[in-house]
C-alpha cells in the first residue's frame, strides 16, 4: 500500500488502494471517542429524575438508536471516499449543503471547546490533589495545544500509531478499573430500589443520549471514508460506540445517584484509587477534542478550498480561546439542539443515499457548478424542504409529547416527506 498523506481534499475520495482502516480499526476508533469524561457527565442528566433501572433502558434504547443512524451514515463515506459534509450534495445541491457544514463547524467548534474545559477541570484536580497545584488555564492551553496537534495529522496516523498498536488495550484496561474503583463499595441494589423523582419521561431521556452518537452523525464519514469496506465500517462503528457509550452513560448515572448530584466525579475517583486509570482516561479524551478539531477542518475544507491541516490549526486556537473565556457549562439544551438539527438532515441524506440513489454517487460531479448536482441554482428543494420539516416535527414532538422523545420521528417525517416529494418529482419529470 503507499504511503497515505495525513489528509485528503474534502471533495476527493480517498483511493480504494489507499484505504487502510477494517473493522477493527474502526472499532477501536469510536471505542475510543465513546469514552469520556463529558459522557460520564451527560450520563449524570437522567437521574434522580429516571431510577437507576429506566436511566439504563434508557441508554441502552437511546444508544442503540444513536448508533445505527450515525453507522449507516458511515456507510456512506465507504461507499463513496467523500468527507461527511461533501456527501451531502447530491441531496441538498452543492449550495444546500452548505448550510448543514456551517452549522457542523459551529457544533463542533462548540463541542471542542466543552472537550478541551473538562480535560482541563479534570487535570487541574487530579494536580491539585497530587501536588496541591491549581494551574486551570494552563491545563486548557496544554490540552488545546495538544488536540489541535494530533487533528492536523489525521485520523489515520492516530489510529495507526496509536489505537492499533496498544491505546485500545489501554483505553479498556483504564475504563475497567476506574469502573470497579467507582462502583466497588457501592449497594448497587439499594440503587436500582430506589424510584425516580419525576420531571423527565424516559422519551426525552432516550433522545439526551441519542444525541451523544448523533452528534457525529455529521462527521462519521470524514473516518470512515478510509474503510477498506463498508460493511466493516458499519460493523466496527456500530459495535465500537455502542459498548462505550452504553458503559460510560451508565457509569455516570450511577455515580450522580450514588453522589446526590454533588462533589466532582474527577475527585471522587481519585479519592477511590482510579487517579491513575482517569489519568489514561483523560489523555484518551484528547482524541474526541481532535475529533471536533479535525472534522471542523475538513467541513470548513468544503467550502474554503484551503488545506485541512492549516483549517485544524486556526480551528484549534479558537477553540482553545473560547475554552479560556467563555463559561460553557451547560450542555443539555445543546445536546438536545444538536439531535434536532442532524437526525432528520441525515433522515433526508440516508433516504436519498440508501433507497433513491441506491448507493451511487457520481463522485466526478461533486464539485462541478451545473452539474448533476446543481439542482435548481445549487439546491435539492426536496432536500431542504424535507429537513426542515423534521427539524419542525422535532421541536413540536419535544414541547407537545416530551414522554414519546422526538428523534425517531423526525427521522422518519423527515425521511418520508423527502421519499414523498423525490417521487412526484420524477412523475413530473417523466
Amino acid at each position: 500500500m503507499s504511503s497515505l498523506p495525513a489528509t485528503y481534499d474534502p471533495l476527493t475520495p480517498v483511493p480504494l488502494d489507499q484505504r487502510p482502516f477494517a473493522t477493527r480499526d474502526a472499532f477501536a476508533l469510536w471505542f475510543s471517542l465513546g469514552v469520556g469524561l463529558l459522557v460520564l457527565q451527560a450520563g449524570a442528566l437522567l437521574v434522580p429524575a429516571l431510577s437507576l433501572g429506566a436511566a439504563l433502558a434508557a441508554i441502552v434504547c437511546g444508544t442503540a438508536l444513536g448508533v445505527l443512524l450515525f453507522a449507516a451514515a458511515g456507510v456512506v463515506g465507504a461507499d463513496t471516499g467523500l468527507a461527511a459534509m461533501s456527501s451531502l450534495r447530491p441531496s441538498l445541491g452543492l449550495r444546500g449543503a452548505s448550510i448543514p457544514a456551517i452549522l457542523n463547524v459551529i457544533q463542533l467548534v462548540g463541542w471542542g471547546s466543552f472537550e478541551i474545559i473538562v480535560m482541563g477541570e479534570a487535570a487541574d484536580t487530579l494536580a491539585k490533589g497530587a501536588i496541591g497545584v491549581e494551574a486551570p488555564l494552563l491545563w486548557i492551553v496544554l490540552f488545546g495545544v495538544l488536540a489541535t496537534a494530533v487533528a492536523a495529522t489525521g485520523p489515520v496516523s492516530f489510529v495507526r500509531r496509536f489505537l492499533r498498536r496498544w491505546g485500545l488495550a489501554l483505553i479498556v484496561l483504564a475504563s475497567a478499573w476506574l469502573t470497579y474503583a467507582l462502583l466497588a463499595q457501592q449497594d448497587l441494589r439499594g440503587l436500582f430500589a430506589r424510584p425516580g423523582t419525576g420531571g423527565m419521561g424516559f422519551g426525552a431521556a432516550v433522545d439526551i443520549v441519542a444525541a451523544m452518537p448523533l452528534s457525529w452523525l455529521p462527521v462519521v464519514a470524514d473516518y470512515t471514508r478510509f474503510g477498506r469496506s463498508s460493511g466493516a465500517m458499519f460493523r466496527g462503528s456500530a459495535l465500537g460506540y455502542f459498548v462505550a457509550n452504553v458503559w460510560f452513560y451508565g457509569i455516570g448515572a450511577t455515580y450522580a445517584l450514588v453522589s446526590g448530584g454533588e462533589g466532582s466525579i474527577v475527585a471522587t475517583l481519585a479519592l477511590a484509587g482510579g487517579g491513575l486509570a482517569l489519568f489514561v482516561i483523560l489523555l484518551d479524551e484528547t482524541d474526541n477534542a481532535f475529533a471536533a478539531v479535525h472534522s471542523a477542518a475538513v467541513s470548513s475544507g468544503t467550502m474554503v478550498r484551503a488545506p485541512v491541516p492549516r483549517l485544524a490549526l486556526g480551528i484549534g486556537a479558537l477553540c482553545t480561546v473560547l475554552a479560556l473565556t467563555v463559561p460553557i457549562a451547560q450542555y443539555e439544551g445543546f445536546l438536545l439542539l444538536i439531535g434536532s438539527v442532524f437526525a432528520p438532515l441525515f433522515g433526508v441524506a440516508l433516504a436519498d443515499h440508501f433507497l433513491v440513489r441506491k448507493r451511487r454517487v457520481d463522485v466526478s460531479e461533486i464539485d462541478r457548478v451545473g452539474g448533476a448536482y446543481w439542482f435548481t441554482g445549487g439546491w435539492r428543494l426536496a432536500g431542504v424542504a424535507s429537513w426542515l420539516l423534521g427539524i419542525a416535527v422535532y421541536h413540536g414532538v419535544s414541547h407537545a409529547l416530551p414522554d414519546l422523545g422526538a428523534t425517531l420521528p423526525a427521522f422518519l417525517s423527515a425521511a418520508g416527506a423527502f421519499l414523498l416529494l423525490d417521487a412526484a418529482s420524477a412523475r413530473r419529470r417523466g
